[in-house]
């Protein structure tokens, strides 16, 4: 009956916020992404344009072709 069972949105968990940058596994370019991102999202590189989609492992994401 606490507050925080409203925390609860039934969506997938995740340890600590969500990631703001990553390399990419093609081209290398590092891309900025301001509003974070989270496994099971897609996203695509600013500079080589190819898409990736964000797979959580034990150390942090890994990215993958969608």
């Amino acid at each position: 009956m606490g507050d925080d069972d409203d925390d609860d949105d039934g969506g997938p968990k995740q340890k600590g916020p969500p990631w703001l940058e990553f390399d990419c596994p093609e081209c290398t370019a590092n891309n900025p992404y301001d509003d974070g991102f989270a496994p099971g999202d897609e996203l695509t590189c600013l500079y080589c344009g190819l898409p990736w989609k964000v797979r959580e492992t034990e150390s942090g994401y890994r990215l993958v072709e969608p």
